[in-house]
């Protein structure tokens, strides 16, 4: 078989949409979704930077999860929209790298920051008392660098062993971003040790982080039912719910992809799944953090006030 390994060769990614009606309609609607989650996202985080009531450690890790979805989301649409525009389905042998290594990387470090908020929300609800210990500022940028860090080797050892692989003739992926397995779908070698390797990472990034993130919400609502207030039991349980809901959606879909063996795996239904991980969750992420949170509401109209008195 002929090596097409080298840095001066192009994979074609066949995409998301039929090139048809519907494929433009879905085009229509993806690209609606991401402009949505652009501008959700940019808002949390220009909110955030701007409003003082907003200049706490919650807050502080919420920015950085907005700054994951942003830059995720970022990393896969543009690139699938040009594809899909002009036609030219190509991206280059590094190019394919460079997409893969930051997928991978605010994938891991999106699951493990999400479990630090669990466990921030775990803190200041269960042990009021201990959170300015427990949840020190030292403490939020360690959780903060960990994720990004932790993220980063996982992604830089499967994209390594991705760019390093011979790959033989046919050069189509099978998807509409460089996603990993979809690659070594066209590798000249087994690569059934490294089936072992995804499934190690992805119960590390992302089963282990939801476990705990279940764990840390069970023990919230169990703290929440033994209020008195009426009121305050609702809008924790609504608020729990609404956050589980979303990390679900995130999770589950990703977990039930990489953790199925190789056979069990077809093009189609990868793709619909990681729909929900790569394009839905950033752009639902905003808009659950900010409906269901007073402070982050208010927020416009205090900055708006404070830049009206800046100029009076």
């Amino acid at each position: 078989m002929e090596n097409y390994n080298e840095t001066s060769v192009y994979f074609m990614l066949l995409g998301l949409f039929p090139p048809s009606r519907t494929g433009m309609f879905l085009f229509i609607v993806i690209t609606f979704i991401f402009l949505m989650a652009l501008f959700g996202n940019f808002s949390m985080i220009l909110l955030i930077f701007l409003d003082n009531n907003l200049h706490t450690l919650m807050y502080f890790l919420l920015s950085q999860l907005s700054l994951m979805d942003l830059t995720y989301i970022s990393t896969i649409v543009p690139k699938m929209a040009c594809n899909f525009l002009f036609g030219d389905k190509s991206i280059s042998f590094i190019g394919c790298g460079v997409q893969s290594f930051f997928f991978l990387t605010l994938a891991g470090a999106e699951g493990l920051l999400l479990a630090a908020m669990a466990y921030d929300r775990y803190v200041a609800i269960c042990f009021p008392l201990h959170y300015p210990i427990r949840i020190s500022k030292r403490i939020c940028v360690l959780m903060i660098m960990g994720s990004w860090i932790m993220g980063s080797i996982n992604s830089c050892a499967h994209t390594t062993y991705a760019l390093h692989i011979p790959y033989c003739q046919s050069r189509a992926i099978n998807h509409f971003f460089c996603d990993v397995p979809a690659m070594l779908t066209l590798a000249c070698i087994d690569t059934w040790v490294y089936e072992y390797t995804v499934f190690v990472s992805t119960t590390l990034f992302l089963l282990l982080p939801f476990t705990c993130i279940a764990f840390s919400y069970g023990r919230v609502l169990l703290a929440v039912y033994r209020m008195n207030s009426v009121e305050g039991k609702k809008k924790a349980y609504s608020t729990c719910s609404t956050h589980l809901t979303v990390i679900t959606l995130y999770s589950a879909p990703f977990a039930y992809t990489y953790l199925r063996p190789k056979f069990l795996r077809t093009p189609t239904e990868d793709k619909a799944l990681a729909v929900f991980y790569t394009i839905l969750t950033p752009m639902l992420n905003p808009i659950i953090y900010s409906l269901r949170n007073k402070e982050v509401m208010g927020a416009p109209r205090r900055v708006i006030r404070r830049i009206c008195s800046v100029k009076t």
